[in-house]
């Protein structure tokens, strides 16, 4: 499969049913429970397809994780677009939570695969912070955040409420960690 030829519809449809069902499997903890070829039969596509659209089940988590940034990223423009920029970035660190919150199965595969090395995890991490430095810049532009702390900053926060989703009482903490930044990031009067 190469990058500059689509693919058949019925290809795009194999790829897809193949992704939606890693998705599942990651958001209940079982990514990495089953043999990799299982991944063929509960997605009702054959062995082949599964190899040829993902040698590896790296290949297939990265898959999922691209899906999931490229959702976030999109999320971050259109809150730019339609909220005051202040509003556009609580929102979207909000929602940040929740996400973390409903895909804590993601966490865990992440967390192993990180392990790995995978390059694929250090580009997607960027395209997120990149949606955060727009959302931040605007914010600053407008003048309702302070100038003098980046995006990085922000995205170490995020990383860190991730990490503890283990935690008792994750919710309430990570709430309280997204009004800290929040507040922080306030402009002083």
């Amino acid at each position: 499969m190469t990058a500059d030829k689509p693919l058949r519809a019925d290809a795009q449809r194999n790829r897809d049913a193949l992704i939606a069902k890693a998705r599942e499997l990651f958001d209940a903890g079982d990514f990495f429970d089953l043999r990799f070829d299982d991944f063929a039969r509960l997605a009702g596509v054959g062995t082949g397809t599964l190899y040829r659209h993902f040698p590896t089940r790296e290949a297939l988590a990265e898959a999922v994780y691209h899906g999931e940034v490229a959702t976030l990223c999109d999320r971050a423009r259109r809150l730019q677009a339609t909220l005051p920029a202040a509003e556009a970035l609580a929102t979207f660190l909000r929602g940040m939570v929740d996400h973390i919150d409903a895909h804590k199965g993601l966490a865990r595969t992440l967390a192993t695969l990180m392990a790995t090395g995978s390059g694929a995890l250090a580009e997607g991490s960027q395209a997120l912070e990149q949606a955060v430095t727009g959302l931040v810049a605007a914010a600053v532009k407008d003048g309702a955040v302070r100038d003098d702390v980046d995006a990085g900053a922000v995205m170490m926060a995020l990383h860190g409420i991730s990490a503890a989703h283990d935690r008792p009482g994750w919710r309430a903490e990570a709430d309280d960690v997204i009004t800290l930044v929040l507040d922080g990031l306030r402009r002083p009067l």
